[in-house]
């Protein structure tokens, strides 16, 4: 755990920072030897970290595996091994001078590749969206409607505290009432509760 904590505080500060700052007065000067020689490094470095991200996964258990890559990347840096330009003039670019047509037609296809691709999921997202949407307020309409046609008369006046009579029933009770008159005036009652006589 110690030598991981280590290698990778070593690549970060003298992998990449040092680098970085160094990178930075190439450019501020102007210097194409400078340029040169920053651009070699972080092409490996490059390559590092992708190789890095493997090898952590199945070589950690190795003995030494952090040290080893500590220097390495002290190797690549030093102003007397020249490390990152070794590799560069001896491996990469040699097989990227050779592959470099193959890579660039594939770089140009996997970038036609993934514009319509990222278009045609942009498409299929928006009609996702539009029939979600769509299909949510449906249910939200249907909801509410199903929510709206659940109250009846009763259940309103329930909740204001009064106990009448379902909606039918009052309308079939004032239907009775306005067709059958009275059968006697002797039979109404005042609100006293006696009866009236003529």
């Amino acid at each position: 755990m110690v030598s991981w904590i280590i290698s990778r505080l070593v690549v970060l500060i003298f992998g990449t920072l040092y680098p970085a700052y160094s990178s930075y007065k190439a450019v501020k000067t102007k210097n194409v030897k400078e340029y040169v020689k920053w651009m070699m490094y972080w092409i490996i470095f490059a390559l590092f970290t992708t190789a890095e991200t493997f090898t952590d996964l199945f070589l950690s258990w190795f003995p030494f595996y952090y040290e080893l890559k500590i220097a390495f990347v002290i190797w690549l840096l030093s102003p007397y091994t020249k490390g990152s330009s070794v590799l560069y003039r001896k491996f990469v670019h040699p097989t990227l001078s050779s592959k470099e047509q193959e890579i660039d037609d594939y770089l140009s296809q996997a970038k036609d590749r993934s514009y319509e691709a990222v278009v045609q999921f942009g498409r299929r997202g928006l009609n996702v969206a539009a029939t979600a949407a769509v299909t949510a307020a449906a249910k939200g309409q249907g909801a509410l409607s199903e929510r709206l046609r659940s109250f009846s008369m009763q259940d309103l006046t329930t909740i204001r505290g009064e106990n009448i009579d379902s909606p039918d029933e009052q309308i079939s009770s004032t239907q009775s009432h306005a067709q059958s008159p009275p059968r006697n005036i002797t039979e109404t009652v005042d609100n006293s509760g006696r009866d009236k006589t003529p």
